[in-house]
Order: structure tokens, then C-alpha cells, then sequence
């Protein structure tokens, strides 16, 4: 069975170009596996909240979020000791952080 799907490396470049066109904020925090890495995005509210969501397939491998913790809006001490837990577990994970006051989500794909 062939996988015809972006290594994750060029869907981060190409999202993170989009993202540096449109004059916004962000950081990589940490760059995973260029063929297959998860992605992780820490939005960051800016005034000390925010929400992690975690990149996930739908039963018709549509491209969508699910939030990473039970909250919607978290503290971010409890976001970044999240992050680094799930680096040192998976460091092929990709994780970007993005400042937005609306803790709106830049990329495609429905919040599961």
C-alpha cells in the first residue's frame, strides 16, 4: 500500500512560509522527523493561556486537531511541561508555538 501523503517536514516549511508572508508570530520549538512527525501547536494567548492541539487523521484520513488536554484554555507553564514531557517521549514530534490573541488555529483541519 503506497502512502501518497507530504512528508511532514514540507507540510511545516510550507505552512511556516505562509505563516512568515502573513506577518505572524511563531516558533518552532521542535523540529521532528522530516518523513512522518506529528504535529503539535501551542497557540499562545499572550496574556500567560493557551491551547495545545495535536495533529490527527479522521477515519477518511482527513487532516484535522484534537486538543491535547481536557481543557480548552490552559495555563501555559502546564502547556510547556506538557511539551517537553511529549519531546522526551517522542522527539520526532514537530511542535510550533503561534501567537494569537484569539487562540485561533492558522492551519487547515476541523478540531475533532
Amino acid at each position: 500500500m503506497s502512502d501518497d501523503r507530504l512528508p511532514t517536514g514540507l507540510w511545516v516549511d510550507t505552512h511556516l512560509r505562509r505563516l512568515n508572508a502573513e506577518g505572524r508570530a511563531y516558533y518552532l520549538i521542535n523540529t521532528g522527523a522530516y518523513a512522518s512527525g506529528t504535529v503539535l501547536l501551542k497557540i499562545n494567548a499572550l496574556n500567560r493561556t493557551c491551547i495545545l492541539l495535536i495533529q490527527q487523521r479522521d477515519l477518511d484520513g482527513n487532516l484535522g486537531w484534537t486538543r491535547v488536554l481536557k481543557e480548552e484554555i490552559i495555563e501555559e507553564t502546564k502547556a510547556d511541561d506538557y511539551i517537553r514531557r511529549a519531546v522526551s517521549h517522542d522527539p520526532d514530534l514537530w511542535v510550533i508555538e503561534i501567537e494569537d490573541r484569539e487562540l485561533k488555529n492558522p492551519f487547515e483541519g476541523k478540531i475533532f
